[in-house]
């Protein structure tokens, strides 16, 4: 995006992989939930997470050690001119899918038409932006944008490759459990049980294996998935030997649940993987599209009422520091106090509608730590006066005598989440709100996610350091009435848009940084969910046969990370 890359032409392999990692070895690794679909690619169904990492590949690839760079996968080379208006890929004669056939260029053409047309919305932005997809050699393409938005080559080099002969005469979009689409990946699903499990093969004839974007990754022979009810069960199945590895993302668990006998045997071994990526945001999300969140002042007083120090202090020992925005941790974080002077300028057109405190600075309320949390009540409660809601009889009503009630949906196998809603909504009886929590299961919690049908939800949403044409997806206009879409809470921003184009078309490192940080401070002024703590660290308990390599990338632990670059020491 910016500058050159750092690996030469001739790398030999990523910086953070070994190269001369041994293949061999099986470990399983466990979901919550469950799953009806093996199609990552489609809006229909509940997929497992992974899939779309192990066994489908784009034609150029990320390296976790550089934001804005790729390298080519199933593509040899790639040219842009220097406006950008145009992306040209070449496919390498040597890749091919799992069954052996060859990648074309018609494969490539009919999976960015497919998933534009069909495919899960997040591939909608990049399709809208394309004017035209031509073939120019027997293995090249050139891809034409109609926006003048320079990410949108390296975004091109990044969507999934499908075979365009398995889909022939078949409905792509409501593709049943027994449709797996056909891959190039190192991995090939070779077993499955309806909500049970996932068995992945590694493909023996991989055809990229001596590629060096490719080189000392994807190891294990094979990686099985399997499903339980709870985190709870997964944990316990994880302490029985059932599992080889699992992600622990609170604190205290981490230094207080994990001393069973496989761990003080040395079976088991905890590794901390640190970071330098953006917190994202996790927290609850509000729903602004309706009342009551549709006012900021409403907002801002459930905000007030969640006694973040005390809640931290209970579930996790206090030792997670809180999100303060939506890329804290990072150098693209908005400042504290007033925005600077390129960041005012940018944000002064729209100085009408944006969010108190988006200029002059907004942080979040910090409690005494107690369980009574009065201030953070009184501030709620005063807020909630100005938006036109009173306490009559205990219950918190407005003008019409209609009573301040929602409810948090929450995933029935989300049992943090759940710890925080019961304890969050003792604050809120207090203040007069009738607030109930329903869980749902995994399907059904996904159906309603997806279609906005909820009050407040859980949110989790990682952010990169290189952001782009993804944010439009999770925040922009144009998403806030998509269903499917990642803009959960409804943001419907002119000033949210204007700051997106502006760091789409920035040409230089500073610009985009001052775009980005008045991102941040227009989205965490809008007071769209109450935040959670962060994860500094990435935390994986492993059986000790399971090894990665000392040199950590950038963004440290991740969904392409573990099992990627790791692999099995039988000694």
């Amino acid at each position: 995006m910016y500058g050159s890359p750092a690996l030469p032409p001739d790398f030999v392999s990523l910086p953070y992989v070994n190269p001369n990692a041994p293949k061999g070895g099986r470990i399983t690794l466990g979901n919550s939930g469950g799953f009806d679909s093996l199609n990552p690619f489609i809006r229909k169904g509940t997929v497992p997470w992974q899939l779309r990492f192990l066994t489908h590949e784009s034609l150029m690839g990320r390296s976790w050690d550089e934001p804005f760079t790729l390298y080519g996968l199933l593509a040899e080379s790639v040219e842009v001119p220097e406006d950008r208006s145009w992306v040209e890929f070449t496919l390498r004669e040597e890749a091919r899918f799992s069954d052996g056939s060859r990648v074309t260029v018609e494969d490539v053409i009919f999976s960015y038409e497919t998933l534009g047309r069909e495919g899960h919305p997040r591939y909608l932005g990049l399709a809208q932006q394309i004017e035209t997809i031509t073939q120019t050699g027997p293995r090249s393409l050139r891809i034409e944008f109609n926006t003048d938005n320079r990410e949108l080559a390296l975004l091109a080099g990044m969507r999934p490759i499908l075979s365009k002969a398995q889909w022939d005469g078949k409905d792509f979009a409501n593709a049943g459990l027994t449709d797996v689409p056909l891959g190039t990946g190192p991995y090939v699903v070779s077993d499955y049980e309806a909500g049970r499990f996932v068995q992945l093969t590694r493909n023996p004839d991989y055809w990229g294996a001596e590629v060096p974007f490719r080189r000392g990754t994807f190891n294990f022979d094979a990686v099985k998935l399997d499903f339980y009810g709870d985190t709870s069960v997964l944990f316990e199945a994880f302490k029985a030997g059932e599992i080889s590895a699992v992600r622990e993302f609170n604190a205290e668990k981490w230094e207080t649940q994990y001393d069973f006998p496989a761990v003080t045997r040395g079976d088991v071994v905890k590794s901390e993987l640190p970071h330098q990526k953006p917190s994202g945001m996790t927290g609850f999300v509000m729903n602004t599209r309706t009342p009551p969140f549709d006012d900021w002042r409403v907002r801002e007083a459930m905000i007030q009422a969640f006694n973040f120090e005390y809640i931290n202090d209970t579930l996790t020992g206090g030792a997670q520091p809180r999100i303060t925005s939506y890329f804290s941790n990072s150098s693209l974080a908005m400042r504290p106090g007033p925005a600077d002077e390129r960041v005012s300028a940018l944000l002064a057109p729209y100085a009408d509608s944006l969010p108190p405190g988006a200029l002059d600075g907004y942080d979040l309320p910090v409690s005494d730590g107690s369980l009574r949390n009065r201030r953070g009540i009184r501030a709620a409660m005063k807020l909630l006066e100005e938006a036109g809601w009173s306490p009559k009889d205990g219950v918190m009503q407005n003008a019409a005598g209609e009573a301040l009630q929602f409810t948090i949906l929450l995933e029935q196998n989300n049992a943090q989440d759940l710890a925080i809603a019961d304890l969050y909504v003792g604050a809120l009886e207090r203040l007069g709100v009738d607030v109930s929590i329903e869980t749902t299961d995994s399907a059904q919690y996904t159906e309603r996610e997806a279609a906005f049908d909820f009050d407040m939800t859980s949110f989790r949403r990682a952010v990169s350091l290189s952001p782009g044409n993804e944010q439009r997806f999770y925040w922009g206009s144009g998403s806030a009435t998509q269903e499917g879409s990642r803009n959960l809470m409804g943001v419907a921003s002119p000033a949210v848009d204007s700051m997106i184009d502006a760091m789409l078309s920035a040409t230089t490192e500073e610009d985009f940084s001052t775009a980005v940080r008045a991102l941040d401070r227009v989205l965490t002024a809008g007071r769209y969910v109450i935040p959670f703590w962060q994860y500094t660290n990435g935390r994986i308990a492993h059986v000790k046969e399971m090894k990665f390599p000392e040199t950590l990338p950038l963004y440290g632990d991740g969904p392409e990370y573990m099992p990627q670059v790791w692999w099995y020491d039988p000694s």
